[in-house]
């Protein structure tokens, strides 16, 4: 008998004991007085050997692994027998509350052996028992595994989040600064630009470099800016040298005294025509 086992089994003996003793000892001084005492003592151990009896049957039974609800139902018989008596001893005894107080002993004795046999059903072997145990262990260390990377994960979440947020807040700061430049700049432009002394200084300052020119001076403006469309140029067809030759010559002496180089090449582009600057000058030398 293991130890788990004697610590259902040993209260149910005790039990089952001491109730036997007391049926026997109430039967004998209670049918003492009115039939032999020989005879008394049959009656008690037929009532404890039946019951014991019934037990025996009832835990073969169930060491085999079977139950049997008739031979349950007779064991239970003889309990109730023995408690029936025991009850009617105290009602009819001086003391009939110390009776009283033992009159519930068989009963119990049947459910602690009904509490071993349930016992004894749902056991298991210590092989079983220990991997019961090893399935829960890992399933915990699996669970402490699954929460601690839970866990790092968050963290390293939490950090990426933090480090972006950061850089955002820096890029946020620094378009800040460079508007703030670009704004007090471009009012700096606009505040020149409005200034009715502003074209008039570029205009003196531009006077002796180019005499004759007067520039238009506009400033950048903030603002929308519109896309200018490309320049399509359509290039003519090539001049000869001897065609090229007469042009210069015309526009050459197109006016008294003839006209320099310089003002040639100007009229010769404004009329239109094309020609590389090499070939233009060839047909200078040519016709000069």
């Amino acid at each position: 008998m293991s130890a788990k086992n004697a610590k259902t089994v040993l209260p149910a003996v005790a039990m089952t004991a001491v109730s036997m003793v007391l049926t026997l000892a109430v039967v004998v001084m209670w049918l003492g007085a009115a039939v032999p005492w020989p005879v008394a003592l049959v009656v008690g151990l037929g009532i404890d050997g039946g019951w014991l009896a019934t037990l025996a049957y009832e835990r073969r039974l169930a060491a085999q692994g079977d139950h049997s609800r008739i031979v349950t139902g007779i064991g239970w018989s003889f309990g109730l027998v023995a408690a029936s008596v025991l009850v009617a001893h105290a009602l009819t005894a001086e003391a009939s509350a110390a009776w009283l107080a033992v009159a519930w002993l068989p009963i119990a004795a049947k459910a602690l052996w009904l509490v071993h046999g349930l016992w004894e059903r749902t056991a298991l072997t210590p092989v079983a028992l220990d991997a019961i145990r090893g399935i829960g262990q890992e399933a915990r260390d699996e669970a402490a595994v699954a929460r601690a990377r839970l866990r790092a994960d968050a963290t390293t979440e939490e950090t990426r989040l933090t480090a972006v947020t950061a850089a955002g807040a820096r890029v946020a700061r620094v378009q800040a600064r460079t508007a703030k430049t670009l704004s007090r700049a471009w009012s700096t432009l606009e505040t020149a630009r409005q200034g009715e002394e502003t074209g008039r200084a570029l205009t003196s300052v531009t006077t002796p470099v180019t005499p004759g020119v007067t520039p238009r001076w506009e400033l950048p403006v903030w603002g929308p800016t519109q896309p200018v469309p490309a320049l399509t140029l359509e290039a003519g067809p090539a001049l000869t040298d001897e065609a090229l030759d007469v042009l210069v010559d015309e526009i050459r002496t197109s006016e008294i005294p003839a006209l320099s180089y310089r003002e040639m090449a100007a009229r010769f582009r404004a009329a239109g025509h094309s020609a590389s600057e090499v070939r233009l000058r060839a047909a200078w030398k040519r016709v000069a």
